[in-house]
């Protein structure tokens, strides 16, 4: 199960405003894929108390509160504040508590105390959603229909923000949750994805010269993207094979029963250096109740059997390098999955989506020819094209029709947290 069903989605491009006002054709749809994705935000936090949504359980994770209240920021701040006019600030302190990163917009709070804010109350921050979306919403659906081209773009960045930060609230809160005895349930009525069937077999790519990232405004279905996925450019690829599904629990744990977390020649140096200084010696989230007891893992529905079908996730980049080596394969690049992402018929490879992301060893850097956009927004993804290691596909938290062929997720490679897994590649 993803976290949301599909959206509507506008012909917008993230990083070129260079186009005509939104007609009044298209800000119903406009309009209408707002409410579908602030309502989403709220449904996955239904089932949080106030207390549950003031919880930052590690320095990298960010209370469920704090998740709904930043993605009102965004609105209010990029959006409703210079193009709705006289629009004044729900609450003018609230850009100091929910901007995260935006040095442009002012000072903030500093993000591992996220956790300290109990106030506003998770009520208020709901009151503050509101009184933003009626805004906004009153504005789209005025009867002058047209709104400016840079609204209108900065209005869909802010869309696909809020969906990455629905499954980040998921997966901070799953964090949150895990550390508890009692082992609450984020989403009493979780479904997980069915595993693809079948054995996993190698699909050849023949290499050569291949196009990626995405393909611009020009392209009839272009849709939305990311800076980040852009400028579309020419690569080199070499022969290779890659597995058809991902790597399953099963598998993994063979590599557990192996030694795969005491060989040290498995393991990148600052691996090992993870692995000593955290003590790890399964996946994030995996748990026995007694050592050679069956293992369970923590899930959005709570603690649950471990599926061994199921494609293994919360791991880091550092493991799925190691039981890639260990499997006698590698991980693949991002070009290479992005073009493998285009294959169809027989050799067209299974769970793309919808399960885990899919760790590369490619590092997160800007493609050729790649600039920032002008302003505060500018700052969304290239100041972070450094120390991080590319994620394809996307997870069983990633909203319906939020990823494409060139979407490019990024983390550490020590982090864990995320719905990250592994498939393998061969030359």
């Amino acid at each position: 199960m993803t976290a949301s069903g599909p959206h509507a989605r506008t012909q917008v491009y993230a990083s070129d405003a260079r186009i005509d006002d939104v007609p009044a054709t298209a800000t119903p749809m406009l309009s209408a894929t707002y409410r579908t994705v602030r309502d989403h935000t709220e449904a996955l936090a239904a089932a949080l108390s106030g207390e549950d949504q003031c919880i930052q359980s590690m320095p990298d994770a960010s209370p469920a509160k704090w998740h709904r209240a930043h993605t009102t920021w965004f609105f209010e701040t990029f959006v409703a504040q210079p193009f709705i006019p006289g629009y004044h600030p729900f609450d003018p302190r609230f850009n100091y508590l929910f901007n995260s990163y935006y040095e442009a917009v002012g000072a903030r709070h500093p993000r591992i105390a996220r956790g300290l804010i109990t106030r506003p109350t998770a009520t208020e921050v709901g009151a503050y959603r509101r009184a933003v979306d009626a805004a906004i919403l009153a504005w789209l659906d005025a009867p002058s229909g047209a709104i400016p081209a840079e609204a209108a773009v900065l209005v869909t960045l802010g869309l696909n923000h809020e969906e990455q930060h629905q499954e980040l609230l998921l997966t901070d809160i799953l964090h949150a949750f895990a550390q508890s005895p009692l082992l609450p349930a984020a989403i009493p009525t979780w479904r997980e994805p069915t595993p693809a069937p079948g054995p996993t077999r190698f699909v050849a790519m023949p290499g050569g010269i291949a196009s990626i990232g995405h393909r611009g405004p020009e392209a009839p279905d272009a849709g939305f993207c990311f800076d980040s996925e852009t400028p579309r450019h020419r690569v080199l690829l070499q022969p290779c094979q890659i597995a058809s599904r991902l790597v399953r629990n099963a598998e993994y744990q063979a590599f557990m029963d192996d030694g795969g977390y005491r060989q040290v020649g498995l393991w990148m140096t600052d691996g090992w250096d993870e692995v000593r200084a955290n003590n790890w010696h399964a996946p994030l989230h995996w748990r026995q109740e007694t050592p050679g007891a069956a293992w369970r893992q923590m899930t959005p529905a709570g603690l649950t059997d471990l599926d061994p079908d199921a494609a293994v996730r919360h791991i880091s980049w550092y493991e799925a390098d190691a039981y890639a080596r260990w499997a006698g394969a590698r991980l693949p690049t991002e070009a290479e999955l992005e073009a493998a992402h285009a294959l169809t018929g027989p050799d067209a490879l299974q769970e793309l989506t919808g399960h885990v992301w899919q760790w590369t060893n490619s590092a997160y850097l800007p493609y050729p020819g790649f600039r920032a956009a002008p302003g505060a927004v500018g700052e969304y993804n290239g100041k972070f094209m450094i120390n991080q290691m590319v994620l394809r596909g996307g997870s069983l938290a990633t909203p319906d029709g939020h990823t494409r062929g060139s979407y490019r997720n990024f983390f550490p490679p020590m982090k864990r947290w995320q719905f990250s897994g592994v498939r393998l590649a061969r030359d």
